[in-house]
């Protein structure tokens, strides 16, 4: 099928071998921070709306699955249409329904408007990040891998941010002072609209140069292949966004009941193991440019195991040491799974971007669900010895293909 936007980045704009548009993915890495920060702010005050809503743990997953999987159910769809006709400018559309959703969680008097207007945010996130992979693949210079990284570590970076902001704002203030975040996504929306410029410009010169009626190249391996190795990907998206729904949604919980610590420095921990998420994030694409994507994917996910598992036992000290060495080792999966299917299935960058992004929400979204219902049933330190497992779901990554043996196929 045709595509208007060719996979080859910035051969529309630059010659072959020009370098990557640092510009544009730092205008995007900062984009992505502004929208994970605000993204991140809403399990941040978890504490806050159970005690001014008398919610219980399964209502408090209720309010991550919506917004997570609001953005998993329309991410695909999202990448899908935008692979045929790409929309410059709906990034920033995107960050205006983030903004929405903000005011609305400001000044929301009930638990249904909470759940609304996490939605809403959920719905921006949706629009942001299959546009924006596209925008951060075309800008690589062919660095996929760095570009990726880039991208996500702005995202983690924001993460990392949303639970400090929120002790420090939002917790000792109240509810309202929610809106101070508004600003971050009013930025977004002035950032986006100039890489949208950039973006409109880029898709312009590939119109004039003919490239848009270009086929899309053909996956260097069989059917077969690809839907066990897309399968198998999923799998590892699962272990890795179950695990991290597991620290993200309840590691203050955690903190909280077996260690005592106040809701103020139960945050400052989560800051730390997002902090180091961030960190990591950043070294798994460029290792994956230089060694292989399936390098970087067998050591993020396994490799976490023996740390996950020792962390039920741990005391306070070294449950924040382990916290930081998960958050590095298993941040570095998702740029090289995200860049390894892109190659898999060339040509179709946006459609596996919100695919991939949606598993991610999607995952999280009812991983969160499921383990506060867990939660409920036993108590929050079983379902950290339950997670502790999940790493070894990265065994599976002996069936995915050496794909940087099997170049795809030269377009004309």
């Amino acid at each position: 099928m045709q595509t208007l936007v060719s996979d080859e980045p910035a051969r529309a704009t630059r010659s072959p071998g020009s370098d990557t548009v640092l510009a544009v993915l730092l205008a995007l890495s900062i984009s992505h921070l502004l929208n994970d920060t605000i993204q991140s702010l809403i399990p941040a005050i978890y504490p806050l709306l159970k005690d001014t809503f008398s919610l219980n743990f399964s209502q408090i997953g209720l309010i991550t699955l919506t917004f997570q999987m609001t953005a998993s159910i329309l991410q695909p769809f999202v990448g899908l249409y935008t692979d045929r006709r790409p929309m410059p400018y709906s990034l920033a559309v995107g960050m205006g329904f983030t903004l929405i959703g903000l005011v609305i969680l400001s000044h929301a008097g009930s638990y249904p408007v909470v759940i609304g207007s996490s939605a809403l945010i959920g719905m921006g996130s949706a629009i942001f990040h299959p546009e924006s992979s596209r925008v951060a693949r075309m800008a690589s210079g062919g660095k996929h891998g760095f570009a990726q990284s880039l991208f996500q570590v702005g995202g983690n970076a924001g993460s990392s941010l949303g639970p400090l902001l929120a002790a420090l704002i939002v917790v000792p203030r109240g509810q309202r002072h929610i809106l101070w975040f508004s600003l971050a996504a009013i930025a977004g929306v002035i950032i986006l609209s100039f890489v949208g410029n950039w973006y409109r410009s880029h898709l312009n010169q590939i119109v004039a140069s003919g490239k848009s009626h270009g086929n899309a190249p053909a996956s260097p391996f069989p059917k077969c292949t690809v839907v066990v190795s897309l399968a198998v990907l999923v799998a590892l998206v699962f272990s890795k966004y179950f695990y991290l729904a597991s620290l993200s949604s309840y590691y203050t919980f955690y903190l909280i009941d077996k260690f005592h610590v106040s809701v103020q420095g139960s945050q400052f921990y989560l800051f730390i193991f997002l902090f180091a998420v961030a960190a990591g994030t950043l070294l798994g694409g460029p290792v994956g440019d230089r060694f292989g994507r399936k390098h970087v994917i067998w050591i993020s996910i396994l490799g976490v195991a023996p740390f996950s598992m020792a962390l039920p036992y741990a005391n306070l000290f070294w449950t924040a040491v382990l916290s930081v060495v998960i958050g590095v080792i298993l941040a570095s999966a998702f740029s090289a799974i995200l860049v390894y299917a892109q190659e898999l299935v060339p040509g179709n960058v946006g459609t596996i971007a919100g695919l991939f992004f949606g598993l991610a929400f999607g995952m999280g979204g009812i991983g969160s669900a499921l383990l506060g219902k867990l939660a409920d049933l036993t108590s929050i330190g079983y379902v950290y010895h339950v997670c502790s497992f999940l790493p070894l779901i990265g065994l599976l990554t002996a069936f995915l293909p050496n794909i940087e043996q099997h170049p795809a196929p030269a377009k004309d």
